[in-house]
């Protein structure tokens, strides 16, 4: 059996037609579909962008954090510094003067004077 020739209008059909829309499907899925698409590269370096700079900032705070518990270690004057701004200790001679808040009532009596009252001149 003889196999019928193909014909050239057929040969152009498929030149013309399918074999630009297999290369469209191919191009389009290489870009937007499948697992590494146009978009997901773009969140990923997005994301990566903003991990690098919460890790740039965790390092800053970490030197911060090293380099004081190296000063509480090792420094007087930051272990007294920390005494006397968080316990109020002092010195053996020394006085420690504290300011206390008014009373609230104090408060409001000094506010009430201060007010004017308009039929007064």
């Amino acid at each position: 059996m003889k196999k019928a020739p193909r014909s050239a209008a057929g040969g152009a059909f498929l030149k013309r037609l399918i074999l630009p829309a297999l290369v469209g499907l191919s191009v389009y899925f290489a870009l937007f579909g499948g697992e590494y698409s146009v978009f997901e590269v773009r969140r990923v370096r997005v994301e990566n962008l903003e991990l690098e700079q919460r890790l740039v900032e965790s390092e800053r705070a970490n030197d911060s954090l090293r380099t004081w518990a190296e000063a509480l270690e090792t420094d007087s004057a930051t272990i007294e510094r920390l005494a006397r701004e968080q316990h109020g200790m002092i010195r053996e001679g020394e006085v420690l003067y504290r300011i206390a808040p008014p009373p609230i009532d104090a408060v409001t009596d000094a506010e009430a004077d201060s007010v004017q009252d308009p039929e007064r001149p």
